[in-house]
């Protein structure tokens, strides 16, 4: 930052003119000016690149913010960026518009996702975690209330794994209450099970512990509806519709349920495993359609999810918001992803390579997509952040039968640095 940035900055005042019309980003002079010039006798204008407004600093390289000129549109900046790239001598340019007439470019001096280093300060908040550090050197944030679901898919050794364990460790510091179903017989959840509500480790458990969230949603909602009380003499910012809205004594504990492997909820061999897995896509297409409001929120991962695994498996994936593909096997996987997002995702997440794992690729609703990388984070780390919070884990009386049983967590007090002396023995 000292002598990079410095360097960049003066590159960017010397050869910004020159770069712009080159790659084609100038608009020609108005007719004012050049009536005033031929009135004036002066020459002709020369072509007006967009107004650079404002060009940051950050630790992974300059934000420039550019003015578009009449004529100029934000396709023709994100359309140029490889140009950009090239003539400004950085390892990579995105463009973003922030308003009407107003471009953010973000351009980056180093691979910022081959050694994946968080910022110091992020922009935490009410169900808001960071998860991820995208390729332009910002965060990825996985909120909630903007994004109430989301489907996490990626293969074996993808940084599938990596990526649940970290957003349990960023959840565990919230008042949040924790719900996991993990059919490997918890081995992925159960390390971190005591900052879990619930935990169901087989089908059997998984197919009941759906069914009480589907109980407590509908719980409540008859809370949230005995709240309304619809008058005239009510203002509307009291007025609600989901528990957000509620006073903070009275408003239920948000839930997060995380699924691990989903697949092994859809899969059947007789008729008994039928009936139970018609139940559990039931309950979870029912969370998924009218949880939002009652504050519960899926989380659903696998390594494969594709519509052979029978019906309702589409419905549930029309409701998942939220997109996030590591490394797949196949391309059925990435177009179950992101092929109704958008056709260039799909293609980037087959290219994501296995010598880089915790690489994927995210979307989202409005069909934009970004490639992120996720911070390390062992088992140990979130093991320990877990036993740290653990007396923040919310009794539900609804999951109570689903309640980890665990041994008291005993803690290693520091050495004493006083040594006791035998005593000698008298006779």
């Amino acid at each position: 930052m000292t002598f990079g940035a410095l360097v960049a900055l003066v590159r960017i005042a010397f050869t910004y003119n020159s770069v712009m019309e080159a790659c084609g980003l100038t608009v020609p002079p108005s007719r004012l000016r050049l009536v005033l010039a031929r009135m004036a006798r002066r020459e002709v204008p020369p072509d007006r690149p967009p107004r650079l407004l404002r060009t940051r600093v950050t630790r992974t390289g300059l934000v420039l913010r550019l003015g578009l000129r009449p004529g100029q549109d934000a396709f023709d900046v994100a359309a140029s960026t490889d140009r950009l790239r090239h003539s400004f001598r950085a390892y990579g340019v995105t463009s973003r518009e922030l308003r009407a007439g107003v471009v953010e470019l973000r351009m980056t001096g180093y691979d910022v996702l081959k050694r994946v280093q968080m910022p110091a300060k992020t922009d935490r908040g009410t169900m808001r975690v960071p998860v991820a550090l995208r390729d332009d050197g910002s965060v990825q944030y996985r909120d909630y209330r903007q994004i109430p679901h989301a489907l996490n898919l990626g293969a074996t050794q993808s940084g599938k794994s990596v990526y649940q364990r970290n957003l349990v460790k960023e959840l565990a510091a919230q008042r949040v209450a924790l719900v996991g179903i993990d059919c490997k017989q918890a081995v992925e959840l159960a390390p971190l099970a005591r900052r879990f509500s619930a935990l169901a480790d087989n089908p059997d458990s998984a197919v009941l512990l759906l069914e009480a969230l589907v109980d407590r949603m509908a719980g409540t909602y008859r809370i949230i509806r005995r709240e309304q009380r619809i008058s005239a003499d009510i203002p509307d910012a009291e007025i609600t519709a989901d528990i957000w809205g509620l006073p903070e004594k009275m408003r239920p504990v948000p839930v997060v349920v995380v699924i691990d492997e989903v697949a092994e909820l859809a899969l059947w061999a007789n008729t008994a495993e039928k009936k139970r897995r018609d139940r559990i896509i039931t309950a979870l297409v029912r969370l998924a359609q009218l949880g939002r409001a009652a504050g519960i929120y899926l989380e659903v991962c696998g390594q494969r999810f594709g519509s052979e695994l029978g019906d309702g498996i589409t419905m549930l994936r029309a409701q998942l918001t939220g997109r996030t593909s590591h490394r797949v096997n196949d391309e059925a996987s990435a177009k179950m992803a992101f092929g109704d997002i958008s056709p260039d995702a799909v293609l980037s997440v087959q290219a994501i390579s296995a010598e880089r794992p915790g690489t994927a690729i995210v979307g989202d609703y409005s069909g934009g997509w970004y490639r992120t990388r996720t911070p390390h984070t062992t088992l140990r780390q979130a093991v320990t952040a877990c036993n740290e919070t653990a007396h923040l884990t919310p009794d539900l009386p609804e999951l109570a039968a689903f309640r980890p049983v665990l041994p008291p967590l005993v803690t290693a007090g520091p050495p004493s640095l006083i040594k006791l002396r035998p005593r000698p023995v008298t006779e």
